[in-house]
């Protein structure tokens, strides 16, 4: 009975060691998002490279997520939770989430954290964003091509450089094709709120625009323009597509589940360093959503042939002459924008109105 009870004792504490190693071998990776995983963009394509990580990896990784974690000092809490929970690499989805990222991690300095759209790294902090603005460039182009009474609305949503980028991008592709083209900017202060989002497309379209684009997560705006009748959108982090044909005419889709899988695999192989990484639809990471045939046929041709220019590399949306908004010269004939310029503009470009919020 004894040898019987030894060998009981033995084989549960070998189970127990290997259940161990297993665990132990288990990646753990977290998410921080700023929004609900269902809000239908930015957190939503996000959320969605989470799950591929876990569709990629099967039982050999682990991964944790909390939605509509406010920037600030909540989101150091979310953080440091996640850290201290055992995780090995942690996503940070936000801009705000930049200082409360590198706080932490100089706390945890055998965790690894990748940080979206900051600038902000440390020896565990990398940092990745996707080129927004050459996805807004091929909206300008269609914006400017079918807009009927000259007016775009433009719903911002923090002035940081990210959606600056984008504003100007957007203003010079709709002006160069459209000489009469107005912007009309309506800086909401949010990323995700959804009654915000619909009263500015509400004010913006009673105000004469009969195009918007968004920088903020919901569908409101979407929603707002169809109520409207005559309005036409863009889908904004994601395709958005049960809005089209119309008022939804092509969308701007992140695709961050390549660099998930990427950045997770070099944690499990050892071979994980802090890097910056700013892609665009060369690599992939920026896709342009199916164009609907609401667009005429002429119009999509040239957004997709704007679309394949710039991902083969032959055409960069800011490539001069270009004006700063004072009428100062930028960039020559011919002289393209360099990115150290890009990440941190603060300007907008010769032809918009209004003054850049501080």
């Amino acid at each position: 009975m004894m040898l019987r009870r030894t060998l009981l004792a033995g084989a549960a504490m070998a189970l127990a060691l290997t259940t161990g190693a297993f665990a132990q071998d288990k990646t753990k990776v977290g998410f921080v998002f700023v929004g609900p995983i269902g809000d239908g963009g930015w957190t939503y394509e996000h959320n969605k490279g989470r799950l591929a990580v876990e569709d990629h990896f099967g039982d050999s990784v682990e991964t944790v997520f909390q939605e509509s974690v406010p920037e600030g000092a909540d989101a150091e809490r979310v953080m440091t939770q996640m850290a201290l929970s055992g995780a090995d690499l942690i996503f940070t989805t936000s801009f705000g989430y930049m200082d409360p990222t590198i706080n932490v991690a100089a706390k945890f300095p055998d965790v690894k954290f990748e940080h979206a759209t900051g600038y902000k790294r440390a020896d565990n902090v990398s940092t990745y964003s996707a080129r927004f603005y050459e996805g807004r460039a091929i909206q300008g182009h269609i914006a400017g091509k079918m807009t009927e009474t000259n007016k775009i609305g433009y719903i911002a949503s923090f002035p940081i450089p990210e959606v600056i980028r984008g504003i100007n991008s957007a203003y010079l592709h709709a002006k160069k094709v459209n000489p009469d083209v107005e912007f009309n900017i309506v800086w909401a202060y949010t990323w995700f709120d959804p009654a915000k989002e619909a009263d500015a497309a509400k004010a913006l379209i009673e105000q004469g625009a009969d195009v918007i684009l968004q920088h903020t997560d919901s569908t409101a705006p979407q929603a707002a323009a169809r109520d409207a009748g005559g309005v036409i959108t863009f889908g904004q982090a994601s395709d958005m597509a049960e809005y089209g044909p119309l008022p939804r005419v092509s969308s701007i889709i992140d695709d961050w589940a390549p660099y998930y899988i990427d950045r997770v695999q070099a944690v499990m192989d050892g071979t994980w360093t802090s890097t910056d990484t700013w892609d665009g639809i060369g690599p992939g990471m920026v896709a342009i959503g199916e164009i609907s045939d609401a667009v005429p046929a002429d119009v999509k041709a040239e957004a997709l042939a704007m679309k394949e220019a710039i991902g083969a590399g032959e055409y960069m949306p800011f490539t001069g002459p270009i004006n700063r908004q004072d009428g100062s010269v930028w960039l020559a004939e011919g002289e393209t924008a360099d990115d150290g310029t890009l990440a941190g503009m603060n300007f907008y470009v010769e032809g918009l109105t209004g003054e850049i919020p501080q």
